[in-house]
């Protein structure tokens, strides 16, 4: 079996001990955000007098941007500006996980804050009511990048098994998929489904439906105690779209998308309209489903192992092998969402809904630079 780390065979009965024991009025609070590379999560806590309420209750704090690829040494600090409180599913109530925004010390976005744009072109299409779910795969991996519960030496036998499996020689690691999934319903993230995947020890989590700029909210903090959890267990979740090479299943970061009149009586002819807009944009869509702009995902994006080129734009019903999949019981209603399944699973959930937004829902003539 792939090797795990030296911290996840600590006595943890001993850590229990100190962790329970009573800590007064205060409240810990971690702060979250996303780091310069776009993907990396970094976090840090406070103590608080006493539990906060709400976001108001939460004051902005600072960070050395110069150690997350931020800023520089000589001008080093960066604010965290609190937007999203969930409970702490590690510490327990009345603590508080927080996930923030970066500043630079001008106020001005950083470069990775993709979630500032997002917030904007939502409150400009609001009324539409736009519900997005995400399907996050994910690969476990050893500390030596082996992927967990793989053979040493060689390979396991080939796909086929291991997608939504159930035995020891073929699901690789559940114990920390559901103890992720107990992780986020505690902490309040709209966490709806997991499965195993096609490829042994990968998996998948969904979160939504989200409306607006929830959908990466939840993600990115759903992301977080994914790492937090697997710390625990001392091995390691990928998002790399393309972990191994050769006959296996890349991992995505699927998008179900609908607006409230895709999913009223006759709205395939909006759904089918927004796929039409798509189609025009393929190549922009694709400079912002993965940190490096197609870079990763054209590793995963083939044609093959249920994905369309990344060259091409395709789209149909049922169709896992389309860039856009109107689900069969869509086809049928005749209403309902439709999934875009080119975002690759490292993608930034803010950058793929304010793409979504901007492409398919936004009023022609309007522009999200009208709310700066």
């Amino acid at each position: 079996m792939s090797c795990v780390s030296d911290s996840s065979s600590l006595n943890k009965a001993m850590r229990q001990q100190y962790l329970s024991l009573p800590q007064g009025p205060f409240c810990q609070v971690t702060y979250v955000w996303i780091d310069g590379s776009g993907e990396g999560l970094r976090s840090k806590t406070r103590t608080m007098d006493s539990e906060p309420k709400s976001i108001a209750d939460l004051p902005e704090w600072n960070f050395d941007g110069s150690s997350t690829g931020q800023s520089e040494g000589r001008n080093s600090d960066m604010l965290l500006i609190p937007v999203c409180m969930f409970r702490d599913p590690f510490i327990l109530d009345p603590n508080k996980l927080v996930l923030c925004e970066v500043f630079k010390h001008t106020r001005k976005p950083a470069e990775s804050n993709h979630r500032n744009s997002c917030n904007k072109i939502m409150k400009m299409v609001k009324d539409l009511h736009p519900w997005f779910g995400m399907e996050q795969e994910y690969t476990l991996l050893g500390v030596d990048g082996h992927p967990y519960g793989w053979p040493k030496l060689g390979y396991p036998k080939p796909q086929g098994p291991y997608y939504c499996s159930v035995g020891a020689d073929r699901a690789f690691g559940r114990d920390i998929v559901d103890c992720h999934y107990k992780a986020c319903l505690y902490a309040g993230i709209k966490i709806c489904g997991t499965n195993a995947e096609v490829m042994p020890s990968q998996w998948e989590f969904q979160v939504g439906p989200c409306e607006g700029i929830e959908m990466g909210d939840h993600l990115w903090m759903a992301r977080f105690l994914l790492h937090r959890v697997c710390e625990d267990f001392g091995v390691v979740a990928t998002l790399d779209p393309k972990p191994m090479t050769g006959d296996w299943n890349g991992a995505g970061c699927h998008i179900n998308v609908s607006t409230m009149q895709m999913r009223e009586e006759g709205g395939i002819k909006h759904i089918e309209k927004a796929i039409e807009k798509l189609a025009m944009r393929h190549p922009e869509h694709i400079q912002v489903y993965d940190p490096r702009g197609g870079q990763d995902n054209k590793r995963r994006l083939t044609g093959q192992h249920e994905t369309a080129s990344i060259t091409d734009f395709t789209a149909g019903v049922a169709d896992r092998g389309a860039s856009v999949r109107i689900p069969r019981q869509v086809g049928q209603d005749k209403c309902g969402y439709f999934e875009d399944r080119r975002p690759a699973a490292n993608c930034d959930p803010y950058a793929v809904t304010f793409a979504m937004a901007r492409t398919c829902m936004l009023e022609e003539g309007k522009d999200v630079h009208e709310l700066e």
